[in-house]
C-alpha cells in the first residue's frame, strides 16, 4: 500500500485502486511549500475532526477532484451546506463498507470546531479495514482507554497513525502507550513539528519506540512508502 505524507497529519494511502485523504491542511503549512497542491488527485477525503489545521484545503480539493468527504455528522453536513456534493456523515462507533473497504470512526479526545466557529461535533479517529491492509488514524488525541477496544472490535492492524507533538495531543510516551494498546509495532508520527508548540527532537521520539521494541516512522513532506 502507497502511503504519501503531506505534511502536519495530512497525508494519502491507495487502497484497492482508491486514493484516500486524510486531514488536508498543505496551502498554510510553511513546511509544505514544495507540495505541488494542484496535483493532488483523489477519491476520498477523511477528516478527523473540525479544527483549520485539519480541514483547510478540503472544500477545493473535494470539489476539484468531485471527492466524497467523510467525516462525523457536522463536519461533513457543515461541508455540504457550502457546496460539496458527496459526503459522508458517520458517528462514534459507526462503520461503512466503502469499495476500498470498511471504516469505522472510533474514539479521540480532543476538541473541535469549524473554521467559521461552528461547532465541529466530537473529534474522532479511523479504523480502516481492506482485503490487503489495515491501520488505525487516531486523529488529534489524548491517550485514552478506548484504544484498547480496537483489537476487540477490528482486524489485526499492520500500523497506526499516530500524533507525537504533544501539547495539543499525545506526545511520544504516550504514543507508544497508544501502540501497544491498539497492538501494532508499526507506527507512522503525524502532527509534530508544523510550528513552535509541537517542535519533537526526533531522535528521541525514536528512540522512546525503540526501547519498547517499536518502529517509529517519522517521513519527509512530500516522500512516499510502501507499508
Amino acid at each position: 500500500m502507497k502511503f504519501t505524507f503531506y505534511g502536519h497529519a495530512c497525508f494519502m494511502v491507495e487502497l484497492k485502486g482508491k486514493k484516500i485523504l486524510f486531514d488536508p491542511f498543505i496551502r498554510d503549512n510553511d513546511l509544505a511549500t514544495g507540495v505541488n497542491f494542484e496535483q493532488i488527485i483523489v477519491d476520498y477525503i477523511f477528516l478527523s475532526h473540525g479544527h483549520e489545521d485539519h480541514v483547510a484545503d478540503a472544500f477545493d480539493i473535494a470539489m476539484r477532484n468531485d471527492a466524497t468527504i467523510v467525516s462525523n455528522y457536522e463536519v461533513a453536513t457543515w461541508f455540504q451546506k457550502k457546496g460539496v456534493k458527496n459526503t459522508h456523515p458517520m458517528n462514534h462507533g459507526g462503520s461503512w463498507n466503502f469499495d476500498f473497504g470498511t471504516a469505522k470512526f472510533v474514539n479521540a479526545v480532543h476538541s473541535s470546531m469549524l473554521p467559521d466557529g461552528s461547532y465541529g461535533g466530537n473529534a474522532g479517529g479511523f479504523v480502516i479495514e481492506s482485503d490487503t491492509k489495515n491501520f488505525y488514524y487516531s486523529g488529534d488525541t489524548a491517550l485514552t482507554m478506548d484504544m484498547k477496544l480496537i483489537p476487540l472490535t477490528s482486524k489485526k492492524l499492520d500500523f497506526s497513525i499516530l500524533p507525537i507533538g504533544d501539547n495539543f495531543t499525545m506526545g511520544a510516551h504516550e504514543a507508544v502507550l497508544a501502540a501497544e494498546f491498539v497492538g501494532t509495532t508499526k507506527v507512522v508520527g503525524v502532527h509534530f513539528d508544523t510550528f513552535g508548540y509541537i517542535k519533537i527532537n526526533q531522535s528521541i521520539a525514536k528512540e522512546v519506540f525503540a526501547s519498547k521494541g517499536k518502529e517509529l516512522i517519522l517521513l519527509n513532506i512530500g516522500e512516499t512508502i510502501e507499508l
